[in-house]
């Protein structure tokens, strides 16, 4: 019988870990990239995807995960790929998987940082948040409490670990209200977190403010761009995240401003042809709460 027991729990383990593609972006920086669909007891709450950098005194790592076992499944695969510690986590925003992994990760030693508007807002949300997964993991929640940042900064912030340096950057709310992106200059390489969703469809999100997102996002985008690594999704070009995310928003925005300005109402918004995104993965589930999202800001500006 322990035998049984000992070979489910490995399998469990195995399966979770599988859940989560490791993508090399070079020699020193990786993506954890989840699956694309919701949260679930099987992917630990990792339904997002997470940066990896290696330095010569440590490692870095792009957002913690959404819970103790989580955090402790993206540490095995980073032990796959360094046996370097982990002497760094940024939470990019306040979503669940950003942060709620940073106790296992603090245990160890890290330093934890976010902006300063990420803090409060998992401050404010963290018992609605720790709800919803309990109800979507279960059991896969066990151990998880909320530890916040150990340093946080209101518009921009410098990290150097060893021959690393990255520039962090809060420009205002995107899909959360404290959503950052880090910039790696030596490679070209931006994490953007949740301002990006590639492969999967966007939710207009906490902030609900679609507005403060595009142009986030714009901000992000004149940075010198040779790899993007998202918040949900492989990483990618800066136009493939254009077209799955910022074209997306802009494309919402224009076909509600026709309902608009022939003062139409918000039942109009099913009439919305989005099909053209239809490739992107939660599209049928997600697009309709979307388009009535924007209607709402856009119906209270107008």
């Amino acid at each position: 019988m322990k035998i049984i027991i000992w070979l489910m729990l490995f399998g469990n383990a195995f399966t979770a870990q599988a859940l989560m593609k490791v993508q090399q972006i070079s020699p020193d920086v990786y993506a954890l990239v989840g699956e694309l669909s919701q949260r679930s007891q099987a992917n630990l709450g990792n339904n997002s995807t997470h940066g990896v950098i290696v330095t010569d005194e440590g490692v870095i790592l792009i957002d913690s995960g959404a819970s103790y076992l989580g955090a402790k499944q993206i540490h095995q695969i980073i032990q796959k790929i360094t046996d370097k510690p982990i002497k760094i986590v940024i939470n990019t925003g306040g979503q669940d998987h950003r942060w709620l992994g940073n106790g296992y990760f603090k245990k160890l030693g890290a330093i934890i940082i976010s902006s300063a508007e990420a803090r409060k807002d998992q401050k404010i949300r963290v018992n609605s948040q720790i709800s919803r997964l309990d109800r979507l993991i279960g059991d896969s929640l066990e151990g998880t409490t909320p530890v916040f940042a150990d340093t946080v900064f209101k518009n921009s912030y410098n990290i150097e670990l060893g021959n690393t340096k990255l520039a962090l950057y809060y420009q205002g709310g995107a899909h959360t209200l404290g959503d950052i992106f880090v910039y790696m200059p030596s490679e070209k390489i931006m994490f953007s977190g949740d301002i990006v969703f590639n492969d999967r469809m966007l939710g207009i999100g906490p902030a609900k403010n679609f507005q403060s997102w595009m142009q986030v996002f714009e901000k992000m985008a004149k940075f010198d761009i040779k790899t993007l690594i998202p918040g949900h999704g492989r990483a990618s070009t800066l136009e493939t995240a254009t077209h799955d995310t910022y074209e997306y928003l802009l494309f919402l925005k224009k076909e509600v401003a026709k309902i608009l300005n022939r003062d139409g109402s918000l039942l109009e918004i099913s009439n919305i042809d989005q099909s053209k995104f239809h490739y992107l993965k939660n599209y049928e589930s997600i697009s309709g709460k979307n388009a009535g999202w924007v209607f709402e800001q856009m119906e209270f500006d107008y």
